[in-house]
């Protein structure tokens, strides 16, 4: 284990969405020293929850680094968050009287496209609870989508479970054509009938119905026309993302998130060909992102 010295600087970076909040602490050569999970951290759907969980999965990833003399306020973060592209969500955050010697807050989608390049300029398209097109290119930003669910973040786990909850309860109505989404997603929620179903599944998070996308993607794999529909709806918005990022000029494109090994196959294989694997995840970029913001002090 890695024993802490009055002449290192570690940092934290801290990628916290609305599944997870996952934290690194990297020493002055970004070596990872440990590493922290906790819970949700979009301050959207609950600032205490993402603070909490912020200062969680840091003092977890210090633990893990064995730094047993370092502490929180001894250094600098740089936070990538879901949500704060909302400005007065950033406001919030940046207001917070966070644990840290020095805090840099940014959305998601900038550090999860700093690390998917290395802090060079590039393009993102994020599939995970959420979805998401983003690029860097000469210090400009540009967004697509990321409007959040259920009016957005079409293409994403909450999308795709989403869609199968509405077609299953259509279906066993008799409005729609039978669909092995129907047994497969009474099985996976253990209940009997559409109406127990509505009760499991009312006023649920982005997060649960996210739980029910790889049982479409399993289905469509199985030949499920139902499924294969949807799947191929939002793998074309996604592959459509690319193409409007594309006109950015980005150097370098790449598709990260929790839904990338399923929705990849699925897209245009133009789009296929031209994604690049990302070079560091995204609590790297945040890390990435906190050492160009000290380098401009």
């Amino acid at each position: 284990m890695p024993s802490n010295s009055d002449n290192k600087t570690f940092f934290l970076g801290i990628d916290g969405g609305g599944s997870k909040c996952k934290a690194i602490i990297v020493d002055e050569n970004n070596t990872i020293l440990g590493t922290g999970i906790s819970g949700p951290a979009n301050p959207l759907h609950g600032f205490e929850q993402a603070i909490n969980s912020i200062t969680e999965s840091a003092e977890l990833a210090l633990k893990d680094a064995g730094l047993t003399s370092t502490q929180l306020q001894d250094i600098t973060a740089g936070v990538g968050l879901a949500g704060v592209n909302l400005p007065i969500l950033f406001e919030q955050m940046s207001n917070w009287q966070h644990p840290f010697k020095q805090m840099f807050l940014a959305t998601d989608l900038l550090i999860a496209c700093l690390g998917a390049h290395n802090g060079e300029d590039g393009a993102v398209m994020i599939t995970g609870t959420g979805s998401c097109g983003f690029s860097y290119v000469d210090g400009h930003p540009y967004t697509l989508g990321g409007h959040g669910f259920p009016h957005g973040d079409k293409g994403s786990g909450a999308w795709f479970g989403f869609q199968a909850a509405n077609y299953a309860l259509m279906s066993l109505d008799g409005l729609k054509a039978p669909s092995r989404i129907n047994e497969k997603l009474l099985a996976l929620l253990d209940v009997n009938d559409g109406l127990s179903m509505v009760e499991t599944i009312a006023g649920k998070p982005a997060a649960f119905y996210a739980k029910m996308a790889n049982l479409v993607f399993d289905t469509a794999e199985e030949g499920d026309q139902v499924a294969k529909a949807i799947v191929e709806e939002g793998a074309g918005y996604i592959s459509g993302v690319a193409r409007q990022l594309e006109k950015q000029q980005p150097p370098r494109i790449s598709l990260i998130g929790g839904l990338t090994p399923r929705i990849k196959p699925w897209l245009d294989k133009d789009i296929q060909e031209k994604l690049q694997e990302p070079l560091c995840p995204p609590e790297m970029g945040a890390v990435i992102f906190a050492k160009q913001q000290l380098a401009l002090q």
